[in-house]
This record gives structure tokens, C-alpha cells and sequence, in this order.
């Protein structure tokens, strides 16, 4: 009995504790936690796989923006259970608050808006704490950093950090950055790729510029976004522009898992200026999910299929 007693503690004394409260950056702000949160709403497909990725669905009463937005295969569908949707697309404030949420974890341009009805500041005085999603800061402050795997990284320790896995969060990063020198290692003889991502429109491309996440998915796995100079997140450039600097390889965003990129590759081929590209021309392409292009834990899995894309060989 006493050895028994005497284990105990000593798996107690050895096992860290919660250590609230907690402070982490939001959007340059402290938000300070006393407690794990007990009611979240998440916001969006790839905030929602950062949640999963931590089990934090017994603390979740809610999620907003996905289904009025893109399909969900069986595998979200089993990891959100019974979680309700409180709003196919942006939420508003009502929809939050008759939740009776304490967190909420959304965006700018993620179901927030500058200036808009849902806001950190909107949502304060109805006890809901906000968390801003890293790479949406650079629409109130440009003065930020290209994107980097920092703001995948940095949010899923933030969510560990108010939610008390901390642990598991360090855990699922190092996994990750493990995955990714895997990747670096085998392409570290290729070569860099001129690389052009197409969202959407014809008039103007739609696409992903220096503060996106995609161009340090493009970057990971040996590319250059032509766009990376381009001094927004997302955002329209023009045709003249993407042909000049002749991309050798497309990411084709596909919302629809399957059946949407080949609108925009047959868009592409009958452009007068698209079609002459290297990247058309050869249909050197990969077409790949709204969440993984976004931060989240999808992103990992999608610089894997942008390495063995571009480099084959390497594979």
C-alpha cells in the first residue's frame, strides 16, 4: 500500500499542471485566459482541423462558415459528431451568442470582417474571447512578415496554450516539422519552381500573394509564388502580368474535392496568353482542397503533394 501511495505521488509531482492563467498574442493584442474554455465556436474548414487535431470537440458547442462554402467529406463529418453548425456561412452576432460561447476562433475575411458586426471587440462585452487566426492580422497591420510555416505553427500552439495542451500541441508540431525536412532533404537537388496559384476568376486571377499561406506551402516544397510580391494575402492580379512571368508549375484550388479544377485548367488552355506558359502548355498542375491551403493541419499533407508534383523524380 505504501509503495502504491508512494507512486502516486510521484506520477502526480511529475505531471505538469495546467498552468493557467495564460497570455498569447492575438493580432498584436494579449488575450489572457483564466481557465480552458468550455464553450468554443470554430470558424471555418481549417480552424476546425486545427481544433480536431487537439480533441478539443468535448469543449466545442458550435461551428460557423462551412457548409454554405464548400463540401465536407466523411472523415470531417466523423471528427464533428454532433457539433451543430450555427451558420452555414458568415455568423452573426445573434448566431454566436445563442450559443452562450466563452471562445471563438475565427478571422479577418474568416467570418470577420474590419469594421464589421462580428469583431473581438463586438463579441467582449457578451464574455466571448477571440482569437484572430494569424495570417488575417496583415489586414490591419501590414507591416508583417511574408508567410512562413510560423503562422500554422504559432496558432496550434496558441489553441494548446488556452485549451491546456500545450504538450500536445509542441507534440503535433515537431511531428510536422520532422515530416517537412523529410520533404526538404529529398528535393534539396531540384531545383526552386516558378509557381502561379488559381483560385478563381477570369478577368483577373484571383491568387495568393506575399502574406498567404500559400506561398510558404509553394516555398517548403521548392517553389517560388511568381505572386509573392504581390503586398496582400489574397488578392487580383492581371493576366498580362501572370503570362510575363511564364509559371512553370499551377496550383488549381479545388472547392468542389475533385471536380472543380478542371473549369479553371480548361480556362487556362484557351486563354490567349495563359495557354503559351510553360505550366499549361505541359499541364504540369496539382489541384488541391480549400483547407489545405489555409492554415491548418491539412497544409502539411498539401506541400507532400506539391513536392511530388513539381519534383517526381525526387520521390
Amino acid at each position: 500500500m505504501k509503495k502504491t501511495i508512494l507512486a502516486l505521488a510521484l506520477t502526480i509531482l511529475s505531471t505538469p499542471a495546467l498552468a493557467f492563467p495564460v497570455t498569447v498574442e492575438s493580432c498584436g493584442k494579449p488575450l489572457t485566459f483564466d481557465a480552458a474554455p468550455k464553450r468554443a465556436v470554430i470558424q471555418d474548414l481549417n480552424m476546425s482541423e486545427m481544433a480536431f487535431a487537439l480533441d478539443l470537440q468535448s469543449s466545442m458547442v458550435g461551428v460557423t462558415g462551412i457548409t454554405g462554402w464548400y463540401k465536407v467529406d466523411d472523415a470531417f463529418k466523423k471528427e464533428l459528431g454532433q457539433i451543430p453548425e450555427l451558420a452555414s456561412k458568415e455568423p452573426t452576432v445573434e448566431n454566436l451568442v445563442a450559443a452562450n460561447p466563452d471562445f471563438f476562433f475565427a478571422g479577418w475575411y474568416y467570418g470577420m470582417k474590419p469594421g464589421g458586426d462580428v469583431t473581438p471587440d463586438t463579441l467582449a462585452p457578451y464574455g466571448i474571447k477571440t482569437l484572430v487566426l494569424t495570417e488575417s492580422c496583415v489586414h490591419l497591420d501590414k507591416n508583417r512578415p511574408a508567410a512562413s510555416m510560423d503562422l500554422l505553427y504559432g496558432d496550434m500552439t496558441k489553441l494548446g496554450k488556452i485549451f491546456g495542451k500545450e504538450q500536445q500541441a509542441e507534440a503535433l508540431v515537431a511531428g510536422w516539422k520532422t515530416q517537412l525536412a523529410d520533404i526538404k532533404k529529398r528535393i534539396s537537388n531540384s531545383g526552386e519552381t516558378r509557381v502561379l496559384l488559381y483560385d478563381s476568376g477570369e478577368d483577373k486571377p484571383f491568387t495568393a500573394g506575399k502574406f498567404a499561406m500559400p506561398t510558404a506551402l509553394i516555398s517548403e516544397a521548392g517553389g517560388t509564388n511568381i505572386m509573392s510580391d504581390m503586398e496582400t494575402s489574397w488578392g487580383t492580379t492581371s493576366w498580362e502580368t501572370v503570362a510575363a512571368r511564364n509559371p512553370q508549375f499551377l496550383i488549381l484550388l479545388d472547392y468542389q474535392d475533385g471536380a472543380g479544377y478542371q473549369k479553371l485548367l480548361d480556362f487556362l488552355k484557351a486563354h490567349p496568353a495563359m495557354k503559351e506558359t510553360d505550366a499549361v502548355k505541359n499541364e504540369r498542375f496539382v489541384a488541391l482542397r480549400y483547407a489545405e491551403l489555409t492554415p491548418g493541419p491539412a497544409n502539411i499533407e498539401a506541400i507532400g503533394k506539391i513536392a511530388k508534383a513539381m519534383h517526381p523524380e525526387a520521390f
